[in-house]
């Protein structure tokens, strides 16, 4: 699938060495069809990892997909500098008039604070609120599911005894065309302290895909089909738990070794992905849901 991308992306180039096609402004205008347009609110620390992670899943499409990326303006970066969030990156105002076909809002290593005591927890409610109106449909993972649950259906967290780490089953116990193609029993990365109060998920205008018998729901989506939740990372890449865990040790946490993870020694070596298959399944799904429900003409007031 040919991404549309702002031009001199750095992650560009590990893309195209990748064989994965991504164009730029002036042959994207050459092209007689309307592109979906995706944006991204990335909230993890790793900006350009976490880009690499979700173009590579979202270029297993035919469709033409125009992306842009979201940053936070009520929070300032540790870990990416401010130039490159200038460049690469728009803020909610300037996107705030415009309609998506699709949105996707990360996780975030905030987890063990409550939702209001996030610096740009405010910001996040505004989006989370203006999402409802302005895409088709909207993709939430790990944190920024357990967030958008809390904020649309006041779900709580409920916290783990150790974090959870790891790969781990999932069992579909809903049909939906989001997991066509899947097997019954399939896998996901996880990486998290916390979880959902699955007595208030029950209540609320959900339906749940795919759970673990231990875990409970792991991915759900809204009974008005507007939103996703993912409770994991399908995004992940073969050595992402490994290099987590490397960073947790050094940082001196009781981080367990991550679980159904290595065959062997923790290296990595010893790491066999054995869930990309779904994870790329899925994005092509979502996708293709959207394309589906979206319409073909915007607006002159919701083109970008």
């Amino acid at each position: 699938m040919p991404l549309k991308l702002i031009d001199n992306l750095p992650v560009k180039q590990q893309l195209e060495r990748e064989n994965i096609f991504a164009l730029n402004h002036d042959q994207a205008l050459h092209q007689d069809i309307r592109p979906l347009k995706i944006a991204i609110l990335n909230l993890m620390p790793g900006k350009m990892e976490t880009e690499l992670q979700l173009l590579r899943l979202l270029s297993q499409s035919p469709l033409q997909i125009d992306i842009d990326f979201v940053q936070m303006k009520s929070h300032k970066s540790k870990h990416t500098d401010i130039a490159y969030l200038n460049k690469y990156y728009l803020t909610f105002d300037q996107i705030k008039s415009y309609y998506f076909d699709g949105l996707i809002i990360t996780g975030a290593p905030v987890e063990q604070l409550d939702f209001e005591e996030v610096d740009y927890w405010k910001e996040l409610t505004q989006i989370l609120s203006w999402s409802q109106s302005h895409t088709t449909s909207t993709l939430h993972i790990c944190w920024g599911a357990q967030a958008a649950l809390y904020y649309h259906y006041g779900i709580n967290k409920t916290k783990y005894p150790q974090k959870l780490f790891g790969i781990y089953e999932n069992t579909i116990v809903n049909e939906h065309q989001l997991l066509r193609g899947f097997s019954d029993l399939f896998l996901t990365p996880q990486s998290r302290y916390t979880s959902i109060d699955e007595k208030q998920t029950h209540q609320a205008p959900l339906t749940v895909l795919t759970k673990n018998e231990q875990l409970g729901s792991l991915i759900l989506i809204s009974n008005d089909q507007k939103n996703v939740f993912i409770l994991g990372h399908m995004e992940y890449e073969t050595a992402t738990l490994h290099d987590e865990y490397l960073r947790d040790q050094t940082q001196e946490l009781a981080t367990t070794k991550p679980e159904n993870y290595y065959s062997g020694a923790p290296q990595k070596e010893n790491i066999r992905n054995r869930w990309r298959s779904e994870a790329y399944l899925f994005y092509h799904n979502w996708l293709n849901d959207i394309y589906q429900r979206t319409p073909y003409e915007f607006t002159e007031n919701n083109t970008k």
